[in-house]
């Protein structure tokens, strides 16, 4: 039977039952996926280093294991990028810094680790904006990423390289990170599904030091729920390394991504106070208010229950101490970005007693959202309040013709992490020009699920959900 779409273009599901079936090889899809790597790369400067000949030797081992019956789950022979601050054996780590542009780690990181052992054939690394602190992706080692709607235009960051590969066919499916909406936005920013799990959903050990606390985690990406949902079924067991991975006693099962137990009940919050928001983004996401409630959601318009501004000065403090510490354990300011100065020496003045006090705002944030919780199953939000803006700028200064700082734009998703709660971008509808708009859920601590199965509903409606850039094409 042929296949009605390219090879580049289905999805790992896709991919796995054509491996299933034999209408399709890993080897085949592999080295034309690589193909194309080669073709539009340099356009889009999503990839950072790519593993051909280990790419090829994962393929060609997991088409054996479909030809004896055998795979090894649904991710098998499936393509899949790797974000450069996640440690791949054999391969660059760099984290976007000339401070380790000659290390290469002898090991994965766990859910590297795991994602190899189901059988990925992992491409190779993405780009990202240096020690991943920015809402752009640029570094002095790679140059700027370009968005695969328009390349001129950022794809956001950090996660920038991992999102431009998935939108433009250079892999189905990516892992990155989020620390404060690095994959909501990105992913908003590109027309993908963007999962940010609960902090311990995906268990982390033997990676980079943690210079967000707990706040970070491991980000999913793809074209769609189904994806996402597999690879978090993949890498969710917990593991004693990781003490905040045990508040989960086993992984994710694909029936719970799949299942709503009652119509869930959903905050609308379109604006945070008086911070500004693109009107663009607005509109698309009163519409997908809209799709959510014409599938069974309860939608409620309010205000966040909480004060933002309170957290965002608490995220002020945290994120630029994580940058000096990592960055006097490397050696010093030397050869950072010029742009990170700032930030660096902002964080080097940040006090033990300031410290303390933004981690316990995260405490009281957690205590306050987790009784939120009991009455609603999801807030409603756009996911970045600014439409992408040219790749070599590190951030918009106006929004709506007001002034935004360099967080402006990323109002929407910090708090999520501050507060351990899982986030899913979901595509909107296009702006005027065509560029992708994401809306994103937000649910309570341990319900990444749950979210994931509100996500199928809207995808199984919405008509934007199923674009492809032009560069693609």
């Amino acid at each position: 039977m042929p296949i009605a779409q390219p090879n580049w273009q289905l999805s790992a599901t896709d991919l796995h039952q054509h491996y299933r079936r034999g209408t399709l090889s890993p080897v085949d899809v592999a080295s034309q996926i690589l193909a194309r790597i080669e073709a539009l790369n340099p356009m889009l400067n999503a990839y950072v280093h790519v593993d051909t000949a280990g790419a090829m030797a994962a393929a060609q081992a997991s088409a054996e294991r479909y030809r004896a019956g055998r795979p090894l789950g649904p991710l098998d022979g499936v393509p899949a990028s790797i974000k450069d601050s996640l440690l791949v054996g054999g391969m660059p780590a760099t984290w976007g810094s000339r401070l380790l542009e000659r290390n290469i780690p002898a090991q994965d990181e766990l859910p590297v680790e795991r994602l190899r052992a189901a059988g990925a054939v992992l491409l190779g690394k993405t780009n990202v904006p240096e020690f991943t602190v920015q809402g752009y992706t640029d570094n002095l080692l790679f140059g700027a990423t370009g968005n695969a709607w328009n390349p001129a235009l950022t794809p956001g960051g950090s996660s920038g390289g991992a999102v431009s590969a998935v939108a433009a066919g250079l892999g189905p499916v990516a892992l990155g990170t989020d620390g404060g909406g690095s994959t909501r936005r990105p992913a908003g920013h590109t027309g993908l599904v963007g999962l940010k799990p609960s902090t311990g959903r995906i268990a982390r050990t033997g990676g980079f030091p943690e210079i967000y606390n707990d706040l970070e985690v491991i980000g999913l990406f793809g074209r769609c729920i189904e994806d996402v949902s597999t690879i978090l079924c993949t890498l969710s067991a917990p593991d004693a390394r990781d003490r905040h991975s045990l508040a989960f006693h086993a992984a994710v099962t694909p029936e719970e991504t799949r299942h709503l137990p009652k119509a869930p009940r959903i905050l609308y919050v379109p604006r945070f106070g008086r911070h500004p928001v693109d009107p663009e983004i607005i509109a698309a996401t009163d519409t997908a208010a809209e799709v959510l409630r014409k599938v069974g959601c309860g939608i409620e318009a309010g205000a966040l229950p909480f004060d933002i501004d309170a957290a965002i000065a608490a995220l002020a403090v945290l994120m630029p101490t994580g940058l000096a510490m990592i960055v006097d354990r490397l050696g010093g300011p030397g050869k950072i970005t010029p742009a990170l100065l700032p930030m660096y020496e902002a964080g080097r003045a940040v006090s033990g007693s300031a410290y303390l006090a933004a981690l316990n705002h995260a405490v009281e944030l957690r205590r306050q959202l987790a009784s939120f919780y009991t009455r609603f199953d999801a807030i409603l939000t756009p996911s970045t309040a600014a439409q992408p803006w040219a790749k070599d700028k590190v951030y918009p200064e106006k929004i709506d013709g007001q002034d935004a700082g360099p967080r402006g734009h990323a109002v929407y998703t910090g708090w999520v992490n501050l507060a351990g709660l899982p986030g899913l971008n979901l595509p909107a509808t296009p702006d005027a020009k065509g560029m992708p708009i994401g809306v994103q859920l937000v649910g309570g601590y341990g319900n990444d699920a749950l979210l994931l199965a509100i996500g199928r509903r809207y995808e199984a409606v919405a008509p934007w959900a199923d674009r492809w850039p032009a560069i693609a094409l």
